[in-house]
């Protein structure tokens, strides 16, 4: 949890470590995320501290509470989101490769990520 001390900014992952040609990295969520895809890499999401919700073009949402993980396969928009301003403590896992919000920019869009 100490890592995540280290930044403030919501939706901007921070890279804490690599291997395999993944990055591991933090970020902390709050409010809602905009729709998007990665089309070639599965994205893994665990929650810390906090709920994550994640909505999928199909009319599904899923609740993902600290301890637990939910995994996008390559290809499927999403849109992660917080409920009642709750800032959420979360760890990604994905390809080096895999741009922040997919093909899409916004002012979300984070395009160079820091090391922590």
């Amino acid at each position: 949890m100490e890592k995540f001390s280290k930044f403030e900014k919501q939706w901007t992952p921070h890279i804490i470590g690599e291997l395999n040609g993944q990055y591991v990295k933090l970020c902390k969520l709050k409010d809602e995320f905009v729709w998007h895809s990665h089309e070639h890499e599965d994205e893994l999401f665990m929650v810390f501290q906090g709920t994550l919700y994640m909505d999928f073009r199909d009319g599904r949402t899923e609740a993902i509470q600290a301890g637990e993980i939910i995994i996008v396969p390559k290809g499927v928009e999403h849109r992660p989101w917080t409920k009642n301003g709750e800032i959420v403590f979360n760890l990604l896992f994905e390809p080096k490769e895999t741009k922040h919000t997919g093909d899409v920019e916004t002012d979300l869009t984070v395009k160079k990520l820091d090391w922590i």
